[in-house]
């Protein structure tokens, strides 16, 4: 019998069971203290890190840091995924590679703040992307070992939260010119610990008391290949989503000629979490509808073409008004067609075995876009603006959509 086939104890928690609503809330704080992690930072502090350190070569600076970071990342996330899925096959948990990967992170910043030149702060961004995914590959796969594919559309409708939090959070420090650099370094590192903190605090893994009695579940051979098809699906609408906040700042610098750059920053900033914002209702109502349906594929195809909507109108938009409600349409349709597409993956993992592996590779969807990205927007990106850019994504977004229709293991 192959590992595909071999059935595993622990792979599903019995019908009816599930995980209590703290569990689910300090998940949920969990995961957005890891997005808080990392989207204001690179997302705004770092734009205008490069920018300070050479403004004549920012956008070139840009791509090469999120270049090497992405590679980093993918390697990291995969490593630290098989490292604690060693640790939970002999204890249950992954704790300990959370905890060490939050102290990490927090620690990376430094790094960060002192880089001076290219060179030391592409460093700095690779040795962050390591921290990081030390603390994220294991946060992640704690969703497919300790969440019942009854509950799983709902955890990724909460999820959402993270990213207009993250957003949020990045406007409130990039506006307070007080802070400086340094401070504002700081306040985002105590937000992602205080975030965190409570789960590896109270949370109970694996054996703890509070985990649902579990029952041996077989994975067809099939999920495999249904697998590279879960992937491929979401590295389509990543890469829309990778390049257009790579590049969000600057896209609405052309908008907003009038303002200056750390004004637009934190105009953005507060833009991203609010835009975000608007997507939690409607994909925590999706996502539990889908959790009592059983069907998640055609709200899938929905959000994409949502989101590729949102970025012709963005591609098409002559003021800021049109271009922020181009970026909401995105952002709504993105953020729920993420938060349902981690529930449906999850539902399809070939081994229980191999959570944190397989969830690295599938990681791969949201690191590649970074190393693909830089030289779509360097065709693309021209001098007069991001038009024919966005255009491009919005075909990629569509193509997410549309690549979830042949998988057959998962409706």
């Amino acid at each position: 019998m192959t590992e595909s086939t071999r059935r595993v104890p622990g792979d599903r928690p019995a019908a009816g069971a599930g995980r209590s609503w703290r569990f689910l809330a300090l998940y949920t704080l969990a995961n957005a203290g890891g997005v808080v992690a990392y989207l204001p930072l690179l997302t705004l502090l770092l734009p205008l890190k490069v920018s300070a350190i050479d403004g004549g070569s920012r956008v070139g600076l840009l791509a090469v840091a999120i270049f090497v970071g992405a590679i980093v990342a993918s390697l990291a996330n995969i490593l630290f995924g098989i490292l604690s899925d060693r640790s939970h096959a002999r204890r249950g948990r992954r704790r300990r590679w959370i905890v060490g990967g939050l102290i990490a992170t927090i620690a990376s910043y430094g790094g960060v703040w002192l880089a001076r030149d290219g060179v030391s702060l592409v460093v700095a961004i690779a040795g962050f992307q390591v921290a990081l995914n030390m603390m994220l590959a294991p946060l992640v796969a704690v969703m497919a070992d300790e969440v019942p594919d009854s509950q799983k559309g709902l955890v990724g409708g909460l999820l959402g939260v993270a990213s207009p939090f993250g957003g949020m959070v990045g406007g409130l420090v990039t506006g307070a010119a007080l802070l400086g650099e340094g401070g504002r370094l700081a306040v985002i590192a105590g937000v992602a610990a205080m975030l965190v903190t409570p789960i590896l605090a109270f949370g109970r893994f694996g054996r703890g008391g509070e985990a649902p009695q579990v029952v041996a579940v077989a994975r067809p051979r099939g999920h495999a290949v249904d697998l590279m098809f879960v992937g491929a699906s979401r590295l389509s609408i990543q890469i829309a989503g990778n390049v257009l906040f790579a590049y969000l700042l600057f896209y609405f610098q052309g908008v907003d000629r009038s303002s200056d750059p750390l004004t637009v920053a934190s105009h953005v900033g507060h833009l991203t979490g609010f835009a975000f914002l608007l997507s939690i209702p409607l994909t925590i109502v999706v996502g539990r509808t889908s959790d009592r349906t059983g069907v998640r594929k055609p709200y899938l195809v929905a959000a994409a073409l949502m989101a590729a909507a949102g970025l012709s109108v963005m591609a098409l938009a002559t003021g800021w008004g049109s271009a922020v409600a181009g970026f909401a349409l995105f952002a709504s349709g993105s953020g729920l067609f993420l938060g349902l597409h981690s529930a449906y993956a999850m539902q399809i993992l070939p081994s229980p075995r191999h959570r944190g592996r397989d969830l690295g590779l599938l990681n791969l969807t949201n690191t590649l876009p970074a190393l693909l990205g830089p030289p779509i927007a360097w065709m693309l990106a021209g001098p007069d603006g991001f038009g024919t850019m966005l255009l491009v994504l919005a075909m990629l977004a569509m193509l997410g959509g549309l690549l979830v229709l042949p998988i057959r293991s998962a409706r």
